[in-house]
């Protein structure tokens, strides 16, 4: 169970890392302020603004990663420690 864990989560964070580094999703807001300041000679806030698009979006998945895997530790060890009727539960 282990092995397949780790192959899986490799699996993920391979895609996730891939798919990121490529996508530039933008709202209508920000691609507006790009666009214009684009039009005025500023080229410099789009790669900034793209940035942290992606930081802001990768960040609750990050999260939720590092809490799952705390919470799957936790309750590895808490399964150790107990013992039902002479084994191990």
């Amino acid at each position: 169970m282990m092995k397949s864990l780790k192959i899986g989560l490799f699996v993920l964070v391979f895609n996730l890392s891939g798919y990121f580094s490529t996508a530039y999703a933008q709202c209508a807001m920000c691609r507006a302020t790009v666009e214009n300041n684009i039009s005025n000679g500023e080229t410099s806030i789009g790669a900034g603004l793209n940035m942290g698009i992606l930081y802001l979006l990768i960040m609750p998945y990050l999260a939720a990663m590092v809490i799952g895997f705390l919470w799957y530790r936790n309750a590895k060890k808490r399964k150790g420690k107990f013992v039902f009727y002479g084994d191990k539960f």
